[in-house]
């Protein structure tokens, strides 16, 4: 009877350990793969046009609240590949000016998954490779890694003879600030939609889910997996393949509220930035039209992904990896008349973010609402693998929230410097259900404050109300310690908010309203 008793209470012991120890000491590596989409909205998934990313997301654990490091694709990427925020890894802006180009590369010596990892892991990135830094580690020929991307790409289209999407029809020019000292203009993207004749054979995320799907039959199966599989949409141009570019009408969704809206309290600066340079020129209907289209690309998205996944399991490998579906940050696609990224608002800002873990540990909870960061994956994974870091990180491990416990962390922050060169900033801190938001240009600085628990359309700025003043107060001195601990290049004026409040009323009326 003894006996009974006491395997019985070593088995309730070792159930009890297995739950609430999920990771930490698990000596044999997983693979580990990464799906980042380019530009994606994380408020498109879950609604039908994304039924392979959905299935991932019931085997997943999914954080409702992750933000990019930044809203903009080499700093994001930056922070995400090396677990520190933008002023730390040095990467700032996409570096297209030669003048400011040391601004877009990761510093020399800061560690980061693939250093960390390839040794041990067979490692590929396939995809957009937007992960600058000073050492060039895609071409230094001590990276163990294998480097498929848009170069890649191009070299393998121009051998096809064929044209790739996009093209002159995709571009207009917008004014952008050099070196924050003078506007000079530069050609982007614009939401011009056309119809890609070559076909889905010869389109880029096509390509790319077909090198994935290679490295995964040809990987070294003595090894765990690292791929990182970067696909490019749904970034611009619109230049689209059939069946997805007739895939969907009006009829087909709802278009957000916010759509063609330009809000009373909404920062005017945006207008000094293709964001609002560009996407004030178009209205409601018009953004309807251009949405159908970007849910056409995210549906070609979603069906590369899936093609990917197949291949996991039918190499035997999809239970026992980690695997992360996210985006380096989101597309404005007309919310509050703008468009691209380059602003701190949620749909710019937040992104998708769906953790399937290995099949031996088991998650105490499916989904999270803590606010996260995208540099709280390198650590995560670090964890999950055993793997110490040489440094600190500004990310921390997600494991804790995993496992059902709650995480020290006061805030997360954003930045934003400047698009191709080193421009307008914004700086914004998400702590509880409210996000703070500075947008400057040159000398002038514009606050915005929203409760997203009850307005995540960010509608209201409770800058302007006066019964949020202390928490308005309250959220620019954690924004400023964070600045002034991080190195930043921009210091905040120490009576910013009655300068701002003597400066700017309660923005433009309903009637006047950007159409």
């Amino acid at each position: 009877m003894r006996k009974s008793v006491l395997i019985y209470v070593v088995l309730i012991i070792m159930t009890q350990l297995g739950q609430n120890c999920l990771h930490a000491q698990q000596t044999k590596h997983t693979s580990v793969i990464v799906i980042m989409a380019d530009q994606l909205r994380a408020d498109v998934l879950g609604k039908g046009f994304t039924p392979n990313i959905d299935a991932l997301q019931k085997d997943a654990v999914t954080f409702n609240r992750a933000y990019c490091a930044a809203p903009l694709c080499a700093p994001s990427r930056a922070s995400f590949f090396t677990g520190l925020y933008p002023n730390r890894t040095g990467s700032m802006i996409n570096p297209w000016e030669k003048d400011d180009e040391v601004y877009g590369n990761t510093k020399a010596g800061i560690a980061n998954l693939y250093g960390l990892m390839d040794a041990e892991w067979d490692s590929y990135h396939v995809g957009k490779q937007h992960f600058f830094t000073e050492e060039k580690m895609d071409k230094n020929p001590s990276t163990k890694t294998k480097w498929i991307t848009q170069e890649t790409y191009s070299k393998w289209m121009k051998e096809q003879g064929k044209p790739k999407p996009g093209g002159k029809m995709y571009k207009d020019v917008a004014p952008e600030l050099v070196s924050s000292t003078h506007t000079q203009l530069r050609s982007y993207s614009t939401p011009a939609t056309g119809l890609y004749k070559e076909g889905i054979n010869y389109f880029l995320d096509h390509y790319l889910a077909n090198e994935a799907i290679k490295a995964i039959q040809n990987r070294d199966t003595k090894k765990p997996l690292l791929l990182n599989a970067m696909f490019l949409a749904p970034h611009p141009p619109f230049s689209i393949p059939e069946p997805y570019y007739s895939k969907y009408g009006l009829k087909d969704f709802d278009l957000p509220e916010n759509v063609g809206e330009w809000y009373p309290g909404q920062s005017p600066l945006q207008m000094y930035n293709l964001t609002g340079f560009i996407g004030s020129r178009y209205n409601r209907e018009q953004w309807g039209q251009i949405w159908a289209k970007y849910l056409g690309l995210v549906k070609l998205l979603d069906d590369e992904v899936g093609r990917v996944i197949v291949a996991l399991k039918q190499a035997g490998i999809y239970e026992q990896s980690t695997i992360l579906f996210t985006a380096d940050h989101g597309e404005m696609l007309g919310s509050h008349s703008l468009w691209q990224k380059m602003c701190m608002y949620e749909e710019s800002a937040r992104v998708p973010f769906l953790l399937k873990l290995p099949q031996s540990v088991q998650p105490a909870i499916k989904v999270s609402n803590e606010p996260i960061s995208l540099v709280d994956f390198l650590p995560t994974v670090l964890d999950l693998n055993a793997i110490k870091h040489p440094g600190r990180m500004d990310g921390i491990s997600l494991l804790p929230l995993i496992e059902g416990k709650t995480i020290n962390r006061k805030a997360i922050f954003l930045q934003f410097d400047g698009n191709g060169s080193l421009g307008s900033s914004q700086r914004a801190v998400v702590m509880g259900n409210y996000k703070l938001t500075v947008d400057m240009f040159k000398d002038e600085f514009y606050v915005e404050l929203y409760d997203l628990s009850k307005d995540f359309q960010e509608k209201e700025n409770l800058a302007f109300n006066q019964s949020f003043s202390q928490k308005t107060n309250e959220l620019l001195l954690v924004l400023k310690e964070h600045m002034k601990l991080s190195g930043d290049r921009v210091v905040l004026p120490a009576e910013l908010m009655k300068k701002f409040l003597k400066n700017y009323k309660y923005g433009i009326q309903k009637s006047d309203k950007v159409q």
